[in-house]
């Protein structure tokens, strides 16, 4: 028999069917007209009350169940956009192609692109629950936001108002048998240096310095494992070339997330005529002392240096290239502090994660993290002294609070006791060096009572993205059994 559906057959299967009718729909951070439209729409057809805000945040109100008409009202939340990342050598676009859905074992995968398993697993089971008039449960409000990836500004944007629930359950990790009480807060940090142009010397020519072949990865998730970060290893390049050789830079980019650790980065720089070869042994000495550096988390870094397939009559000044050399080399990136509460939890961090050149300046975008307000801020003052000693021009946005622990959760008892029931064990419980909407609901619901949890993900914010099918049916279980105890 022919499959209509990449994911027919799987279970659970309206949640699978649900997830893969989201894969179609093109949901990038700033791009989710589409997406809440369709949200919009499947509430609207199911008869139940719908809230599209103007910030595209979708609100679905469901009555509950026979006999749970007095229990409280409950909060299903996840996200409707995605992080767009994809190989090298995809030619996938993010404003109108479908995610490639594929099978591998145990695994729902996309390899030349990110998944959106983060976070439309959330939005597929909470879809699947509104339709079923099956499921035991008590009034639900299922809250769809928008913009998570790139600042939370959905969230931000919400009117409590809206929502009457006072428990909340995020579906928006990424670690099976684990609830989460606790993450950190953040903010995005962008230097901008201005860009003085000089003409082409007539002895020098241009090439292509690439480094590329990193694995990258969420910027909070998976910073404390060391990975190398594509921008801040192209700024020591191009320091040690800098002191060694006489070179101008007339472009730079890296990366395309502020929350993914870069992958890819890319600078044009002037060779003179005759050191071509002394560059090129220069640059393979460099690659070998990064493999060996890497070798443990990124033995595949690429460095390429060939001709430049464009031509620029320009050059940054001297002045301007030493600008953002010193940025990238000094702009804190990794894990800053570690946690002494809670054992091997980072406490803060940060990502330097986009580098752009436009026509009149250089931008650096950088993603913290802390679970520690005041180190936020310090880590935040670090960029703009630099900034300031650089001469450059330095702004902050996007500021999210942490999400502290509540002590006294009853929703947080219902897991574990929902959990041992189906697995006679005790369920993990943790705290994150991610930012969740949680610390945004907190700051604006006030006594929120929350936690997070989800199936096993794995390459979360690259390309080859995936979803553990086996994960997500235990996962929607215990769902399940949770609604059904909460009365």
């Amino acid at each position: 028999m022919i499959k209509l559906r990449m994911l027919e057959g799987l279970k659970p299967e309206r949640v699978m069917y649900y997830f893969e009718e989201i894969s179609k729909i093109p949901r990038c951070s700033h791009d989710e007209k589409r997406i809440s439209d369709y949200l919009a729409k499947i509430g609207n057809n199911l008869g139940l009350e719908v809230i599209q805000d103007e910030a595209l945040n979708i609100i679905i109100k469901k009555p509950a169940s026979k006999g749970y008409e007095n229990s409280p009202i409950v909060v299903l939340q996840g996200h409707m956009d995605m992080v767009g990342e994809k190989t090298e050598d995809s030619n996938h676009d993010f404003s109108k192609d479908p995610i490639k859905l594929e099978l591998d074992g145990d695994y729902i995968v996309s390899r030349e692109t990110t998944l959106g398993a983060d976070n439309g697993i959330a939005v597929a089971m909470a879809l699947a629950i509104l339709e079923s008039k099956e499921i035991s449960h008590p009034p639900l409000e299922v809250l769809i936001t928008s913009n998570e990836e790139s600042g939370m500004s959905g969230a931000a944007a919400l009117d409590p108002n809206n929502i009457e629930g006072k428990i909340l359950i995020n579906i928006d990790s990424e670690e099976e048998g684990t609830i989460l009480v606790s993450c950190a807060g953040g903010e995005r940090n962008i230097i901008t240096i201005p860009i003085e142009w000089n003409k082409l010397s007539d002895n020098k020519e241009l090439y292509e310095l690439i480094v590329t072949g990193l694995k990258g990865g969420h910027s909070g998730m998976e910073i404390h494992k060391g990975r190398g970060n594509a921008n801040k290893i192209m700024g020591r390049i191009l320091d040690v070339m800098n002191r060694k050789i006489d070179i101008d830079l007339c472009y730079i980019e890296g990366g395309s997330k502020s929350n993914a650790i870069p992958r890819y980065a890319k600078a044009i720089i002037s060779i003179p005529n005759d050191i071509i070869e002394e560059t090129k042994i220069l640059v393979s000495n460099i690659e070998k002392d990064l493999r060996f550096e890497l070798n443990s988390s990124d033995k595949d870094i690429t460095l390429v240096l060939e001709k430049a397939k464009e031509d620029k009559s320009k050059v940054f000044s001297n002045e301007t290239k030493t600008r953002v050399i010193t940025s990238l080399m000094l702009l804190p990136n990794g894990v800053q502090t570690m946690s002494m509460d809670i054992g091997g939890l980072v406490e803060s961090s940060n990502n330097v994660g986009v580098i752009k050149t436009m026509e009149n300046d250089i931008t650096i975008e950088s993603a913290m993290r802390s679970s520690i307000g005041t180190l936020k801020n310090h880590i935040s003052n670090e960029i703009r002294l630099l900034a300031e000693t650089i001469g450059a021009q330095w702004e902050s946005s996007s500021a999210y609070p942490a999400w502290e622990y509540n002590k006294d959760s009853y929703i947080r008892d219902v897991f574990k006791e929902a959990y041992k029931e189906i697995y006679g064990k005790d369920i993990n419980i943790a705290a994150i060096h991610a930012g969740l909407e949680c610390g945004l609901f907190k700051e604006k619901f006030g006594d929120m009572d929350m936690v997070s949890f989800g199936p096993n993900m794995y390459g979360v914010h690259a390309p080859g993205e995936k979803l553990s099918i086996s994960s997500t049916e235990r996962t929607y279980n215990l769902l399940l059994k949770v609604l059904e105890r909460i009365q």
